[in-house]
């Protein structure tokens, strides 16, 4: 757990020092140079994904605990969303077996115009609103599930149990629990084998596919991104339409990051190409799909981010260009590709424009932004390096809980 003012920094050199690893050491297992790794020390140099993943492996922690997650500090006392995590905690270990419920459910309409709202807020990132409805919904939908018929009705609530699971997943991430994050990921594959939709289940794969690229688990993550898309050509049978292709190509954005983070540039260039050729199909648009959006806006800024996390801060930036992502894609969406924006602007120096990236994400979706790791550590880099303290600088680190 973080404490308010401590960095990315701070942690990684608290964290070597356990370890009794020099900095030098460090930074040739990571393959890169001792200054730069002084620098991230520091506070002076951000730290990206790949970085990151690098740190953790090799001092044999968390990749949360590199980033200092979970956030209790300032954040935490003005949104309280923490609270939830031991209802969701508990909701996700009974699964198979709920607690009882003082009253019956909810009718099954209600409760699922009440998902479709919840899969929206995590679209969007507003985890604060969602955090709230969730482990009941899923508790409601538990015991719908488990006392239907074998029939429509219970694949029906399996599959919107499913969705709930998922947002359970987001929000366990978002949030710096890595561990419940993937019990909600089991719990997704559990509702998915019973929805009675093989979509669902590539789901079920994408979303811990997630999960093991986030801890660098590249040999497994290679391995599943190979089996999820036989499996979505296998359900497609030749016949794809929008949202099979969606499905497909949102495999296709993975790999593209997966190659990324292991620096593997030619392969991104591959992958971009590929994804590119199946937006085509569906006539460059973008297309959502089990609440996954794939199109060339979506390839775009998975083209960014894939720059920036090889180290080519400028050549993102120049993808980049003028994009603005469009307003009808998901606010999480939106809000990520600004984080990244404005870390490769303080990549390249361009610290004043790297600070408007980041009032970009936080109007898009504040919750998102405030919690995420890459904005705690661009904000803290920009106050460390702004000798003015200017009160722009300070004060959105002080709303990000970073000083």
């Amino acid at each position: 757990m973080a404490d308010q003012g401590t960095t990315i920094g701070d942690n990684i050199k608290a964290l070597r020092n356990m370890r009794k690893m020099s900095r030098p050491r460090l930074a040739e297992a990571i393959s890169i140079s001792e200054s730069y790794l002084k620098k991230i020390e520091n506070g002076e140099r951000s730290v990206t994904s790949t970085i990151a993943t690098r740190i953790a492996q090799t001092l044999k922690v968390g990749v949360d605990r590199i980033y200092g997650q979970p956030y209790y500090n300032g954040a935490e006392a003005d949104e309280g969303v923490q609270a939830v995590i031991p209802d969701l905690r508990r909701v996700l270990w009974t699964y198979d077996s709920p607690e009882d419920l003082s009253r019956p459910p909810r009718p099954f309409d209600v409760l699922v115009s009440e998902m479709e709202t919840i899969s929206q807020l995590r679209q969007d990132g507003k985890y604060v609103q969602l955090a709230p409805l969730l482990p009941s919904l899923i508790t409601e939908l538990t015991h719908v599930a488990l006392a239907a018929p074998a029939g429509e009705v219970q694949e029906q609530a399996y599959w919107y149990l499913a969705r709930g699971y998922r947002a359970a997943n987001s929000l366990a991430h978002k949030l710096g629990h890595p561990d419940l994050s993937m019990t909600a990921i089991e719990r997704v594959r559990w509702a998915a084998s019973r929805s009675g939709d093989p979509y669902m289940d590539v789901v079920a794969g994408y979303l811990l596919l997630g999960a093991l690229m986030r801890q660098g688990l590249w040999t497994a993550a290679n391995k599943l991104m190979v089996e999820l898309e036989v499996q979505i050509r296998s359900i497609a049978a030749g016949r794809f339409n929008d949202e099979s292709r969606a499905m497909l190509g949102s495999i296709v954005l993975k790999r593209l990051a997966a190659d990324a983070r292991q620096g593997r540039l030619e392969n991104v260039l591959r992958a971009t190409e590929e994804a590119e050729e199946i937006a085509a199909a569906s006539n460059g648009r973008d297309v959502l799909a089990y609440e996954t959006t794939f199109g060339p806006s979506n390839i775009r800024i998975h083209e960014v981010h894939a720059l920036l996390n090889i180290g080519d801060a400028k050549t993102a930036l120049r993808t980049a260009g003028g994009f603005i992502p469009p307003t009808d894609l998901p606010g999480e969406r939106r809000s990520h590709h600004y984080i990244d924006l404005a870390a490769a602007q303080l990549a390249v120096g361009d610290r004043d424009a790297s600070l408007n990236s980041l009032l970009e994400a936080r109007r898009i979706a504040p919750a998102h932004t405030r919690f995420h790791p890459t904005v705690r550590a661009t904000a803290a880099t920009l106050v460390r390096l702004d000798r003015a303290q200017r009160e722009a600088v300070t004060g959105f680190a002080r709303w990000a809980s970073v000083s």
